[in-house]
């Protein structure tokens, strides 16, 4: 195991000289290789803090400093959440402000490593996180010397229906021709299934003896679900592994994919339970979309709800598995597969002992 070495950044003063991305940082031990990790307080973002620790490199997590979901934590909260880290106390969506705060911490950057994601993937929020922000990002690790950006997007925008789908894809494009121009500059871009998180929400529900909820027979939609940790851990991977580089990397967990049926089935044994499901028509959610959309026409302020309904049906429907565009359907064998946690060991665990650590942090979509 890597012993973790964390260097506090130097002041302004005594700035070195920033290195180009001609002298490749893959070279260098990981306590020299300066990660400044985006979204570092949200629910992914925080796990990859943590994971890069780990391994040993100087992170520099750039932060509010209250941080979290309508700034509910404090400085202190926040600088408990990245221990090991050095905290970067910045706005991602305010360019001078980055910009300032990453000239002051005195040091060159060599990766970036980017967790933003839209907190709703409401229409203004999708635009100022998923592309704005990420974008700025970018250009200001560019400018203090980043030789390579790990970026965390979504499996989903492989069938961009949504508007955080086509903000992500956007973004993706710029990153890619970046690389393109710049022979010593590459790129990650990780595309991860469904989190453990998301397919939580029926927990309790279940353990109370309720009815489990499904859209449809249940199988409209399947996906390969990642544990955070293995997520993180594919994340760091992608800072040294020359395999990864310049590369979009769809990825989900071990095992094979699962429908929200054989969800539901899981839960039920876990829990001891006898099997009751509620099966919801698809139908309903378009007539609902429907008239929101109607509703956007004469009261634009409701651009946001028509998006979320929009969203709830994608999810509903939709596999995040690989989409293969000559078939016209989704590949559960072609989606790549990591780490050791599965969902039915999640699953036990969260029956046994609740949710608490799961809360979604503060830069997570659903």
């Amino acid at each position: 195991m890597v012993s973790i070495s964390i260097h506090q950044p130097v002041p302004a003063s005594a700035a070195p000289a920033i290195e180009s991305p001609k002298s490749s940082f893959r070279s260098k031990n990981p306590k020299d290789i300066n990660i400044l990790v985006e979204g570092s307080t949200g629910y992914i973002g925080n796990f990859v803090v943590k994971e890069l620790v780990r391994r040993g490199f100087n992170v520099i997590a750039v932060v509010r400093e209250r941080s979290g979901i309508k700034g509910k934590n404090s400085k202190d909260e926040t600088l408990g959440m990245l221990s090991g880290a050095n905290a970067c106390f910045s706005d991602v969506t305010k360019f001078e402000f980055l910009e300032e705060s990453i000239e002051n911490l005195g040091i060159s950057i060599d990766v970036v490593v980017s967790c933003l994601a839209s907190r709703s993937g409401g229409v203004k929020d999708s635009w100022l996180i998923d592309y704005e922000a990420t974008k700025d990002s970018l250009v200001v690790g560019r400018k203090f010397g980043a030789a390579h950006f790990v970026l965390l997007s979504a499996i989903c925008v492989q069938k961009p229906l949504l508007v955080f789908q086509r903000a992500k894809l956007k973004f993706e494009a710029e990153l890619i021709n970046e690389a393109e121009k710049d022979e010593d500059f590459s790129y990650s871009i990780v595309r991860p299934t469904a989190f453990f998180k998301s397919l939580a929400g029926q927990v309790e529900l279940v353990k109370d003896g309720k009815p489990y909820v499904m859209f449809g027979d249940g199988r409209l939609c399947a996906c390969k679900p990642i544990s955070e940790p293995d997520l993180a851990s594919f994340i760091a991977d992608c800072v040294l592994s020359e395999e990864l580089v310049n590369k979009v990397l769809p990825i989900g967990g071990p095992g094979k994919a699962v429908t929200p049926l054989e969800q539901g089935e899981m839960l039920f044994r876990l829990a001891g339970k006898e099997p009751k499901f509620l099966k919801v028509p698809i139908q309903i959610m378009d007539y609902a979309i429907g008239v929101l959309d109607f509703l956007v026409k004469i009261f634009p302020s409701l651009e946001d709800a028509a998006e979320f309904g929009k969203i709830g049906r994608y999810y509903a429907a939709e596999s995040m598995l690989i989409w293969d565009p000559e078939t016209g359907k989704y590949d559960a064998d072609s989606t790549p597969s990591y780490g050791n946690d599965t969902l039915e060991g999640f699953f036990k665990r969260v029956l046994e002992q609740g949710m608490a650590g799961q809360e979604l942090g503060e830069q997570t979509i659903f």
